[in-house]
Formats: structure tokens, sequence, C-alpha cells
């Protein structure tokens, strides 16, 4: 068994086909197909099973999956620590977001981390829920992920966590639409008649939006996926959107009305990572989050100490000009 084997297995895991696995890996799909059945020789058992047109794991093949996917980190924390001696100079950070997250605060913990670490390449994997995160991150598609969840600590137990900030929710509408006047945050017992657009089950905007709709006489009108599409859609004068404060900035931007709502429901934001040594450029990144002030809860605390320089590279981590959002 080597590492190319496992990086073929795991790669039919992730897309599904042996197809698919070879356009990643960038290899003729009879390559990996070869591959695979050698590693299934040596281990003498099938790890895959056809069903219709696609492969399903067999039994000994989801048990390999989490072997496989710590010596594949392994060696490669190894080598990327290796080439971080001298300074992280190259190397790649993967980041699984939530979309109201990739607006505020991902987009300020980025530029500072870009600006510490300009060679560093950083890619951000989209994840729509809180389970998504979690998955993605466990699965070592992304090795850290930005999670926004009614207690995340609690969400994620099973994952290291650094807080972040807590994010309230607010309603973003046209000026035309009628609202009770004031900057006063809006109880929900102060709406009626609105046409709602919400995000997908399972997500704290929606849980916002459901409590409205059971409460009141607003309506749900257009229910959306794409989170990108909120905004625009109020724009078009199809309805307001209930959204976490961090869209305010954009929401201002293009000359929407934003006011907070009075409802206790807010979404606590953090950066989690699965409990084991992480890559130089992984480790920058959380050094530049706790560098940035961010302690999740009362406001700005201490950069890293002593107990988190196991997790850090040797070399500077740098401030950053990330500020705590509100």
């Amino acid at each position: 068994m080597d590492i190319r084997q496992l990086r073929s297995f795991l790669a039919v895991v992730d897309h599904g086909s042996v197809h698919r696995a070879a356009e990643h890996l960038f290899v003729a799909q009879p390559s990996v197909t070869q591959t695979i059945r050698r590693l299934e020789a040596q281990l003498g058992t099938n790890l895959f099973l056809r069903q219709g047109r696609g492969l399903v794991l067999s039994p000994s093949g989801a048990a390999l999956v989490a072997p496989a996917r710590e010596v594949v980190r392994s060696l490669d924390v190894a080598r990327e620590t290796v080439a971080a001696v001298d300074g992280l100079r190259g190397g790649q950070l993967r980041i699984a977001s939530m979309p109201s997250q990739v607006v505020s605060p991902l987009t300020e913990l980025i530029a500072a981390y870009a600006d510490a670490y300009p060679h560093v390449r950083v890619a951000v994997v989209a994840a729509a829920r809180p389970d998504d995160v979690r998955d993605t991150v466990r699965r070592g598609v992304a090795e850290v992920g930005i999670v926004a969840a009614a207690g995340t600590h609690e969400v994620f137990t099973d994952f290291d966590h650094v807080p972040i900030e807590t994010q309230a929710f607010v309603l973003v509408a046209r000026d035309d639409v009628s609202l009770p006047p004031g900057d006063r945050p809006l109880a929900i017992d102060q709406l009626s008649d609105l046409r709602l657009i919400a995000g997908q089950q399972g997500t704290g905007m929606r849980r916002v939006a459901d409590a409205i709709v059971a409460a009141t006489d607003c309506r749900i009108a257009i229910e959306i996926e794409h989170r990108e599409g909120l905004l625009p859609l109020v724009l078009s004068g199809v309805g307001v959107a209930v959204v976490a404060d961090s869209w305010r900035p954009l929401a201002d931007a293009v000359g929407l009305h934003v006011r907070q709502l009075a409802v206790e429901d807010t979404l606590d934001v953090g950066l989690v990572w699965q409990r084991h040594h992480l890559s130089p450029a992984a480790a920058a990144f959380v050094a530049v989050i706790k560098g940035a002030g961010f302690d999740g809860h009362t406001g700005p605390g201490p950069g890293p100490g002593p107990n988190d320089r196991e997790q850090q590279p040797e070399q500077d981590i740098g401030g950053g000009r990330t500020q705590r959002h509100r």
C-alpha cells in the first residue's frame, strides 16, 4: 500500500466515480482503475461495489476512509512543515465557509492573512450549513472551517474551536417598504404584511423568517438556496430578507434599508478544525485570528499565548488588519 493508492481511493470516494476521480487527479481513467485494483488485491477485499452506473463503498472500503485520510493528511502536513522551516513562503490553505460568513468576517480575516503570508494560496470551499462545514473539514476537503450556528461550541464539540464573533439578525428592505419609523430594533409583532425572501431550511436566517411567519401575517414569497441572490431580489422589489448582520455593509452600499431585529436568536461564529496537528499554513491562520484580538464573546482578547505555540510556525505571524465586526 502506498500514498498514490490511497489518494486514488479517496478521490473516488469524494467524487463518486473513477472518471471524475481521474479528472481531479489529472490522470487517465485506466490508471485510477488499475491503482484501485492493486490496492484491493493487496488488501484482499473489494473496496467498492457497483450500484447502477455508480460506485458505493463496501464495508471494507468504508472502514478504510478515515485511516486513509489520516495517512494522506499526515504526509501533506509533514511535507509542508519541512517546506516552512525557512518561512511560510508557499503552500495552500483550504477554508470551508458558510456564505454569509464569507461576506464577514472571512473577507477581513483573509485580507489580514494574505498581508502576512502573500505566498500562500487560499481556497474557500462552499458549505451551506453548519453540518456541511463539519463534513467538509472531517473529509479533509478543507483543513479549517468558518461556521455560524446557535452555540457553535455545542455543535462542534468534537472539533477544536476558536470563537470569532456573534452576529445578530437584520431585516433588509427597499426604502419604499412600509416599516415602523425610527432606528430601534424591530420586534416581530411590529411586522405586518411583508413578503419574505428566505434562505434554505437548517439555517439561522430561515429559523428567524419562520418565526416571523408563525407570529404575523407575513409570508414567505421566495425561498432561495443561493444566498448571493438575496440582495438583488430585495433590490428588485419582490420582498424583504432576513439576513445576518454581516450583510449590513453590502446592503448599505447598494442603498437598502437595514433594521436590526429584536429577536433572541444570534449566530456564534467561529473557526473549527479537527483535533490534530495543523499544517503550517492553517496554524498561521489560527494565529492571525488570535492575534487580531478575537476571543469570541466579550471583546478583543490577548494574542497567541505559550500554549498555542505548538501549532504555530516558527516565523513571525504578524497582527493583521482585522477588527471585531459589530
